[in-house]
């Protein structure tokens, strides 16, 4: 057995006593931890480091120290199938720099946690053992912790009177925190929310039973806009999509979206939300025609991107008389 095969297998066996489930107790994850510990072949545990790190530089590290060769689409089974385990487990920090990071950031980072790397640093010494029994015994605690940090990150989203969820951290929820708290009250009062995504989540909120009392029923591989209100006091859809970096509601989107709610009883309404007008500036040629544009920074107007249907003239301020609309 060569000597990156003896610590490959000895991480193994770690990530077995931590009590990790089987799915994770195999050769990638053991790699995966030799990386957050930077613990490169002919170092002792004792040398054991937290550096931060992101999914594409574990992979070179790990091509690099023990030669094995991740493909790149090898990276998201690498996030899904031992990172978000290692979190959940405490064993590792998401973002321990930079919490309200983006979910979907490229810059999000990962990194040991503090009591699991002073543990490690422990292995294969007399102290392994009852240390590994003090670290099981408080796991739980600082499981806990991390998890409650990690929601304080979180966008707190008012979805109703009293009723609130939350949302992952970044521009994009914080504009679809704008189009309900703010877009919607202005221009769809008294509307209620059918659906929201969320970067981190596939359902961030979703009102099944009122989608389907008005005749739309998705399934799983329906791709939602990132925001549904039901206007009730006009029975209209309005079909919002928050685009910070790329996405408006284009022709080839405005026809996916009528298919996907072909069958509703209400009227549908395509809107596409940006921040600014700034970010709206670079999709202009994008924007499909009968749809509607609002920016957060400037909330009280909308962009009708519907030919002839608003032609006329607008009077001045100090033109206006009772008797205009």
């Amino acid at each position: 057995m060569t000597d990156k095969s003896r610590y490959i297998e000895a991480t193994q066996q770690i990530i077995v006593s931590l009590g990790l489930p089987r799915a994770q107790q195999n050769e990638r994850s053991a790699l995966c931890l030799l990386a957050l510990i930077n613990l490169t072949p002919g170092k002792t545990w004792a040398d054991a480091e937290n550096p931060l790190m992101g999914i594409t530089p574990i992979m070179d590290w790990i091509r690099q120290h023990y030669d094995k060769d991740y493909a790149p689409n090898t990276r998201e089974t690498i996030r899904r199938q031992t990172m978000h385990q290692f979190c959940d487990a405490g064993l590792a920090l998401y973002n321990p720099d930079k919490p309200d990071r983006p979910v979907n950031s490229p810059k999000a980072v990962y990194q040991i946690e503090p009591a699991a790397l002073a543990l490690l640093q422990t292995f294969n010494t007399p102290a392994w053992n009852n240390n590994l029994n003090d670290y099981l015994a408080e796991r739980e605690t600082l499981v806990a912790r991390y998890t409650k940090e990690r929601s304080q990150s979180r966008i707190p989203v008012a979805i109703a009177q009293g009723q609130q969820i939350t949302l992952s951290p970044g521009e994009h929820s914080e504009l679809i925190q704008a189009i309900i708290e703010d877009f919607s009250p202005r221009f769809a009062p008294g509307s209620l929310l059918v659906y929201v995504g969320d970067t981190g989540e596939k359902w961030g909120y979703f009102d099944h039973n009122l989608l389907a009392q008005l005749g739309v029923n998705v399934d799983s591989h329906g791709k939602m806009p990132d925001v549904v209100l039901h206007y009730s006091a006009k029975n209209w859809l309005l079909l919002v999509e928050a685009v910070t970096s790329h996405g408006p509601v284009d022709s080839k989107r405005h026809t996916e979206l009528a298919m996907l709610f072909r069958d509703s009883t209400a009227g549908l309404v395509y809107v596409t939300a940006f921040p600014s007008r700034a970010v709206m500036a670079r999709y202009l040629p994008e924007i499909a025609w009968e749809t509607e544009v609002w920016t957060a920074d400037s909330p009280s107007h909308l962009i009708h991107f519907n030919g002839e249907r608003f032609l006329g003239p607008y009077k001045e301020p100090d033109q206006v008389d009772e008797d205009t609309p």
